[in-house]
């Protein structure tokens, strides 16, 4: 059989990179690697750290890009790719706009499509946005699902998918064997600087729906920690997208408590992840990475994709106003039985062999 992975992020790089080498090692597929470039630097840098050579590069990535334009230039040149490969079947990961569109695509093909991190709700189209209409899109367009957990299984049945579904667990679990060890070394600057031997918080924060107002509360909450903890030190690799940057270094660029940097590859985050305290974020991906390293996870937003994470006990919900992040971030910071039970609650996203998993399964529909 032939598969085709395409994904375009930074972030479906790091989940769809070790799937890409569980594929490459098994002789009876063929595999082969579409990157639409929706991200560019941060998506090489990945590319590096895995050592996965695209066969393909639409290279979309323009200045200021809107939705409309990375959604027509994906399905647009997805289609010589499509015609110049004929897979049998393509498999896109979670809720970005390449992967909508490459789903599109292969539908317009008529090439079945595997939907790698499936059944993820929210149930409001418009948080997060537009991830969470993106990937209802693509669960109606696919023809595999490989759900991470029952509760995503459960999603999909609800709305009527019960063909093809197959829980996995999640392959960003897989993706610590080949960037985490003891004696790793910093590549940021910033990072090398940081004495992790003061507390330290690793934050993440760039959704489009906290832009504007709900940043500056978050900012304004990281600013009352530090004065409440002198010594707690914040590292924040800030986005490059300058409607974050333009809210977060004004507020936060003057506390000596906090390092402010670019974002960082992958394996700089999960090892600055592995020597924090504590994960303040409004990522999904790091709700799912950080309970496997024991760190308790403050989600930055009003609602979770992964309330599987929340039941298990590994993350709470802040919200973004500056009193609720400040509270709930106190109380684990200071509280020892609330932080040992978040950090010794089971990673509900698996064991680390989702690829594995997912490889056999399509070896068995293909067979």
């Amino acid at each position: 059989m032939k598969a085709l992975v395409v994904f375009g992020t930074r972030p479906e790089a790091i989940k769809m990179c070790p799937l890409v080498l569980a594929l490459q090692r098994d002789d009876a597929i063929e595999t082969k690697v579409c990157v639409t470039g929706q991200h560019r630097e941060m998506l090489d840098q990945v590319l590096e750290i895995f050592r996965v050579v695209p066969d393909h590069d639409l290279n979309i990535m323009r200045p200021q890009q809107t939705l409309e334009l990375i959604t027509t230039a994906v399905v647009e040149n997805m289609g010589a790719v499509l015609e110049a490969e004929k897979p049998d079947v393509v498999l896109v990961h979670g809720d970005t706009t390449t992967s909508m569109a490459a789903a599109l695509a292969s539908f317009y093909h008529q090439i079945p499509v595997g939907h790698v991190e499936a059944g993820l709700r929210t149930y409001n189209i418009y948080s997060p946005f537009p991830e969470e209409m993106n990937r209802k899109l693509i669960s109606a367009l696919s023809t595999y699902h490989f759900a991470p957990t029952e509760t995503n299984r459960a999603a999909l049945e609800r709305e009527g998918v019960e063909q093809g579904v197959h829980v996995t667990g999640n392959t960003v679990i897989d993706a610590f064997q080949y960037t985490t060890y003891d004696s790793y070394e910093f590549v940021s600057p910033a990072l090398a600087a940081h004495d992790f031997g003061q507390p330290t918080i690793l934050m993440t924060a760039h959704r489009r729906e906290n832009l504007g107002a709900p940043m500056e509360h978050i900012c304004d909450a990281v600013n009352e920690l530090c004065r409440r903890h002198p010594d707690l030190r914040v590292v924040y690799p800030v986005h490059l997208n300058p409607a974050v940057r333009n809210t977060v270094f004004p507020k936060l660029q003057d506390n000596p408590q906090v390092t402010l940097c670019d974002p960082v590859d992958v394996q700089d985050m999960h090892n600055a992840m592995a020597r924090s305290v504590l994960v303040l974020t409004d990522s999904g991906g790091l709700q799912e990475e950080a309970p496997h390293l024991g760190k308790p996870v403050v989600v930055l937003r009003t609602e979770t994709e992964r309330p599987e994470a929340v039941e298990a006990g590994t993350a709470v919900v802040a919200g973004v106003q500056t009193d609720s992040i400040v509270d709930v971030v106190d109380t684990i910071l200071t509280d020892k039985e609330t932080y040992e039970r978040m950090a010794e609650a089971i990673n509900p996203y698996g064991d680390g062999h989702a690829s594995e998993r997912i490889v056999a399964l399509l070896k068995e529909y293909f067979a």
